[in-house]
């Protein structure tokens, strides 16, 4: 069964930092490009940023450039989502995705929720003021 779990979600005041983690298993995921989501209730869901399958470049949203990283590790089968500077407009669920598309990392296909296969079930990330 093929899987990604996303952890290390939780409460953290406003300028503080989180870490999340997203483990893939069922397959391996070396030659997909993974990406961050997040979601608000009532919105769409809205891209964070994205890693191609070497784990070489990536890219990001306006909203987190500079403040959010993300990274991955092949061999353990997982990527992650270094957080920093958190503001209150970054509370969300976040959900790890997982896509085979051959859209190139700044192309806007990209950054569609539709372009990835695979999605964790999300985890909650609380920044308070």
């Amino acid at each position: 069964q093929v899987q990604l779990v996303e952890s290390g979600g939780g409460l953290v005041q406003t300028g503080g930092s989180l870490r999340l983690s997203c483990a893939a298993s069922g397959r391996t995921f070396s030659t997909d490009v993974m990406g961050w989501f997040r979601q608000t209730p009532g919105k769409e869901r809205e891209f964070v940023a994205v890693v191609n399958s070497s784990g070489t470049s990536t890219y990001y949203a306006d909203s987190v450039k500079g403040r959010f990283t993300i990274s991955r590790d092949k061999n353990e089968n997982t990527v992650s989502l270094q957080m920093n500077s958190l503001k209150p407009e970054d509370t969300a669920v976040y959900y790890c995705a997982a896509s085979r598309r051959p859209y190139s990392l700044v192309a806007p296909a990209r950054r569609s929720r539709y372009a990835y296969d695979f999605w964790g079930q999300g985890t909650q990330v609380t920044v308070s003021s």
